[in-house]
Order: C-alpha cells, then sequence, then structure tokens
C-alpha cells in the first residue's frame, strides 16, 4: 500500500502542475485566436477541468460508478466553497454585477438541476445530457457571437439589449483577470504534451486512490465525492486565490460556474452516456442536492449583495464542510 499511497501523491502533484501549465498555454492560444474574454474563460476552465474530468472517464470505464459521478458533482460542491468562499474570504469582499450573475446563473442552475435530476434517476442520462448540453452550447454561441446570433431570432429588443450588456459586463470582469501573452506554434505543442500528461497522471490518481479506498474499506462515494474530488479542483482553487489577492475575485464567479457546467456537461453527462451512469444511492442523491444547494447559496448571496463578502465566505466555506460531515455520515 505504501507504493499505491506515493503513486496517488505522485500523480497527484503531476496533474496538478501540468494542468497549470495547460491552462496558460490553452489561454495563450485563444488569444492568438482572437477569442472574447468569455469564450477565453470557458476554454481555461474546460483545461483546468481535465483532472476532474479524466478521473471520471477512468473510474466510468473500470465499471466504478459511484466515484466517476462523485468525482465530478463532489468537485463542483468544492468549487463552489474554494473558488468564491475562500475567494472572498481572502479578498475581503468580491464585487459582482448583478446582470453576469443573473446570466451565468441561469446557466449554472438549469445545468445543476438536470445533474441532481439524473443522479436520482428522475432523468434519463440521454435526456439530462441533451437539456444540458443544449443551454450550454446556447450560452457559448450567444458569448461567442451575441449580436448576430440574437438579431436572427427576432427576440424583444429590451430583452437583446439586457443580454448584450450582461456579456459585456461579464467580458470586462474576466479582462482584469486574463491578461495572456499572444501564442505562438509551440505553445500548441506544450499544450499538446501537457495535456497528454494530465491525462496519465489523473488516470494513475484514480487508480491509486480506489486502491487505497478499498484497502481501507473507505466508500467509493467518499473517495469520489470528497477525496478526488478535492485533489482535482485544486488548480481552480489555486488560480481563484491568486485572482483574489491580486484584487481581482469578481472573474471567479465566472470561472467557477463555466467549470461546474462542463464538469457536468463534458466530464459526466457524454462519458456516462456511453458507460453507463450510477445507479440512485443516499449518498449520490446528498452530493448532488448539495450541488444544487450550494449554487442556489452562492446565487442568492451574489445577487442580493452585489458581491460575496468575508462573512458571506465564511458561510459558503461553513456549508461546504456541513456537506462533508453528511457525507461521511451517510456514507
Amino acid at each position: 500500500m505504501a507504493l499505491t499511497f506515493v503513486a496517488f501523491v505522485l500523480g497527484a502533484l503531476v496533474s496538478l502542475a501540468t494542468s497549470w501549465l495547460l491552462v496558460t498555454r490553452i489561454e495563450r492560444i485563444g488569444e492568438r485566436l482572437s477569442l472574447s474574454e468569455a469564450l477565453l474563460g470557458m476554454l481555461a476552465a474546460l483545461a483546468a477541468d481535465a483532472p476532474e474530468a479524466t478521473s471520471s472517464i477512468s473510474a466510468l470505464s473500470q465499471h466504478q460508478r459511484a466515484i466517476g459521478s462523485g468525482v465530478i458533482v463532489g468537485s463542483n460542491v468544492f468549487n463552489l466553497a474554494a473558488l468564491l468562499g475562500i475567494g472572498a474570504i481572502v479578498a475581503g469582499t468580491v464585487a459582482l454585477h448583478r446582470k453576469v450573475v443573473v446570466l451565468g446563473g441561469v446557466v449554472a442552475l438549469w445545468i445543476a438541476v438536470c445533474c441532481a435530476a439524473t443522479a436520482t434517476g428522475a432523468l434519463p442520462i440521454i435526456a439530462g445530457l441533451v437539456l444540458a448540453s443544449a443551454m450550454l452550447i446556447a450560452y457559448v454561441v450567444v458569448l461567442g457571437n451575441r449580436r448576430d446570433v440574437l438579431a436572427r431570432l427576432h427576440l424583444p429588443r429590451r430583452f437583446v439589449s439586457w443580454l448584450s450588456s450582461a456579456v459585456d459586463e461579464e467580458e470586462l470582469e474576466l479582462k482584469e483577470a486574463i491578461h495572456p501573452v499572444r501564442g505562438r506554434p509551440i505553445d500548441s505543442v506544450v499544450a499538446g504534451t501537457a495535456l497528454i500528461i494530465v491525462v496519465l497522471s489523473s488516470v494513475a490518481v484514480e487508480r491509486s486512490a480506489s486502491n487505497l479506498g478499498r484497502h481501507f474499506h473507505i466508500a467509493d462515494a467518499v473517495v469520489g465525492g470528497l477525496v478526488l474530488a478535492a485533489v482535482t479542483s485544486l488548480p481552480n482553487a489555486v488560480a481563484a486565490v491568486h485572482l483574489a489577492r491580486k484584487g481581482r475575485g469578481a472573474a471567479s464567479l465566472s470561472t467557477a460556474l463555466s467549470s461546474n457546467n462542463l464538469n457536468v456537461v463534458v466530464g459526466l453527462f457524454i462519458p456516462s452516456a456511453f458507460l453507463g451512469v450510477a445507479a440512485p444511492s443516499l449518498v449520490g442523491n446528498l452530493t448532488a442536492f448539495s450541488y444544487v444547494a450550494m449554487t442556489v447559496l452562492v446565487l442568492a448571496l451574489a445577487y442580493v449583495k452585489g458581491r460575496i463578502d468575508r462573512r458571506s465566505g465564511w458561510l459558503i466555506v461553513g456549508s461546504y464542510l456541513a456537506f462533508v460531515v453528511c457525507v461521511v455520515v451517510a456514507a
């Protein structure tokens, strides 16, 4: 077991370091392609989610579906606590645009509910994939080319104006946080190499964590929803604390919500459609409902106050700790 533990620690360290390199190179490539700040943020979030998605796919391919789904849903709960809760505690106050909260919040809450519905068996995985993907695709299209798209839909002028201003405000938040240099051809090579290393190291982390869990008789729900979820989400957490300390914590909301949305669609729904979904369970349902509840809590605090202050940050972190205790007791 000593070698398995060493493999877990080394795999986690390599995955964390390499995923950070992957994110920075992806940002440079996006800058070279002249992507908008919002799309650049989405692309960076997708790269940062590589450890979670890889660990989930690895577990699902081994028929460890409780671990596979637990990694994704548990990491989403952790993301909210780490990116927004700890970020607010470090920064003191994270000011937010209410329109950004509404725009990103509607998408995030929709996908969270789809995730909970599939976890409880109320919604088939294919239906969940279609509903969540449709919302995510619409969001990405609006971020990337909102004026042309909205003009073709002939929507009410007030709604179009509101939506355009909301996207503009989100771009302003992300512009303060993302300052990549223009990419070069070598960045594509580095990004591709980093992605391979992240995938291999994340598989090693998942396999070793599963073996350790079986050896010490730890429930799969705890291994996936708490241990692997936290370890694979650390790159996002480190980036959020860094932004908060630099006074750029406002971008954490968009980063956290985008990361969670992509986690569900890319890391859970798509693989589960081919590899199978975990059967409903007490701990799985608890994790899924906690994901929805934490999303609602964060969005409510952000919208009502127009910011997430230190007191709200402690409340978010405290809610996550309560979730951890409930999962351990239920497992």
